[in-house]
């Protein structure tokens, strides 16, 4: 079976979050267990140097524009330089600005995906929604985030090729907009999320986005389907970026990561106190709010804190007099470092992740992996992996009662090594979802298309 993965972004040559995560591991998987699978994305500079081996190389012309195809043994490439050659990220320019022609640039990448030759088509979040539109064959449509939608002026319509009935509301007109993402749910055969909390949540008001009514609409064709962490990278027996190596027989060894964490964030070497890591992206979704409005509380407690990560200003901000309030005792560090973010979870003895809502998320399972019992709020797919008080710690409403929860066990040795061992005996490999995707795909091949489709 050939199935052609189609993202904007795959680690390690391009990410922005955990769907460049999914996109480096999960067609991996997925070959592991016998599928045919190329996974295609935008040519980025980092990726036209990363990606060299390319056996196949094909010239054509797609809404107006000359392209490139280069092929791999696992990747197909779309070069055009004119779209995705730039300073920046995949969508935004250097200073954090949406690049304008957006809606032109991923509209070039489904168009490309859908002429190629395939099984079935395996569409990744709203850049490769119309893809489905496009295209006549089986696909299958994956919502990492209904928050991010790709929603677009009418205007571009004329410009995209799209079918003629394509901006109504029974197709891609989202409030006047046109939406990618709601192109690609209404065109596709299959709809998968990446938790089945999420896929649940997201058919009610309260966590739909507004595209609530047609995910009920299509609740036949939805699944919630669990991702998976790459157990190769996030090992701690095995892991390069962390200062002891160690396993759930060898835990006592886990002391120094904290003693080098501690070391590297200016942190007082106390090895008694409760240490607190947070690793992701400062925005109110991941609940950082709630960490800087409780952070003197989780001080008093005692405990430390060591939190790496980017994102709003306002909440870098507060962090950050949040450490010079509590010198020794809490430590930011701002951006992304993949090493520092290793030895987090590794030194840390506890990990927050309040988020507001969590379509996977996938720290909570590296935490667990490395001993680092997670506190996290009971929603998405931080509900399906984290059992309360034998793997982790769940809330709902209230963060500082649920560490107090996890300190208390800390003071506990005995059932704070068991809690530790439950984690990180958890199988959080791929191939549980590898196998749920190969099944899908071999029920989408043998059927037509959606009727939803022109």
């Amino acid at each position: 079976m050939r199935v052609l993965f189609v993202t904007p972004e795959c680690a390690p040559y391009t990410k922005t979050g955990g769907l460049g995560d999914v996109s480096g591991a999960l067609p991996a998987a997925l070959r592991a267990i016998g599928i045919d699978v190329k996974v295609m994305l935008p040519g980025y500079r980092e990726v036209l140097q990363a990606v060299s081996s390319f056996t196949k190389r094909s010239s054509r012309e797609v809404l107006g524009l000359p392209c490139r195809l280069l092929e791999s043994p696992e990747f197909i490439v779309l070069d055009c330089p004119e779209l995705f050659v730039r300073d920046g990220g995949p969508y935004q320019d250097a200073s954090g600005a949406d690049w304008e022609d957006n809606a032109l640039r991923f509209a070039v990448l489904c168009k490309a995906a859908a002429s190629l030759p395939a099984d079935v088509v395996h569409c990744n979040d709203w850049p490769a929604g119309l893809a489905p539109m496009y295209g006549a064959k089986p696909s299958v449509l994956t919502v990492h985030n209904l928050a991010f939608q790709g929603n677009f002026d009418p205007a571009v319509v004329p410009r995209l090729g799209l079918p003629a009935d394509a901006f109504s509301i029974e197709r891609a007109e989202f409030y006047g907009k046109l939406s990618f993402l709601k192109a690609g749910l209404t065109s596709a055969d299959a709809i998968t999320t990446v938790s089945p909390t999420y896929a649940r949540e997201i058919q009610t008001e309260a966590f739909g986005c507004g595209m609530d009514g047609i995910l009920r609409a299509r609740r036949g064709v939805l699944s919630g389907i669990l991702n998976g962490i790459d157990t190769r990278v996030w090992d701690p027996a095995a892991d390069t970026h962390i200062a002891a190596k160690y396993d759930a027989a060898r835990l006592e060894r886990k002391s120094i990561n904290k003693q080098e964490l501690q070391k590297r964030m200016g942190l007082v070497a106390d090895p008694r106190v409760p240490l607190l890591g947070m690793v992701g992206r400062m925005t109110e979704q991941k609940g950082v709010d709630l960490v800087s409005a409780g952070l003197d509380e989780l001080v008093a407690l005692p405990a430390q804190l060591a939190i790496l990560g980017t994102g709003q200003r306002d909440h870098e901000l507060a962090l950050a007099a949040a450490a010079a309030r509590h010198p020794g005792r809490v430590a930011v560090r701002i951006g992304f470092n993949e090493e520092l973010a290793h030895l987090v979870e590794a030194g840390a003895d506890v990990f927050l992740m309040p988020s507001r809502f969590e379509p996977c998320g996938l720290n909570q399972m590296y935490s667990q992996r490395y001993g680092t019992p997670p506190v996290v709020r009971a929603t998405g797919g931080l509900a399906d992996t984290v059992s309360d008080g034998e793997t982790g710690f769940l809330f709902s409403t209230d963060l500082l009662e649920a560490v107090r929860r996890a300190v208390a066990a800390y003071r506990d040795p005995a059932r704070w090594r068991e809690i530790q061992r439950a984690g990180m005996l958890r199988d959080f490999s791929w191939d549980a979802a590898a196998r749920r995707y190969a099944d899908l795909y071999a029920r989408l091949a043998t059927r037509a298309p959606a009727a939803l489709r022109t």
